[in-house]
């Protein structure tokens, strides 16, 4: 399995709890060194909190489950 595989894996697994509040994420690539870009959609997308659950949620979820993920960042 390869890193992408196990990055989208582990966001198919926290998708369900953006998905309980109306929102949702898309995996849009990955970069060398560990970085994730995501796509926050629905009441996600234009959430206030937005930053903060892309963060201490889902960036803090794959660190702790994927080591090599260093940083998870948003596109717009």
């Amino acid at each position: 399995m390869t890193l992408e595989d196990k990055v989208k894996d582990a966001l198919d697994k926290i998708r369900p709890q953006l998905q309980a509040d109306g929102g949702d994420l898309e995996f849009v690539s990955m970069e060398a060194g560990g970085k994730v870009f995501v796509k926050l959609t629905g009441a996600c997308g234009n959430c206030p909190m937005a930053t903060m659950t892309l963060k201490q949620g889902v960036e803090r979820f794959l660190k702790d489950t994927i080591p090599e993920v260093t940083e998870v960042l948003q596109t717009f």
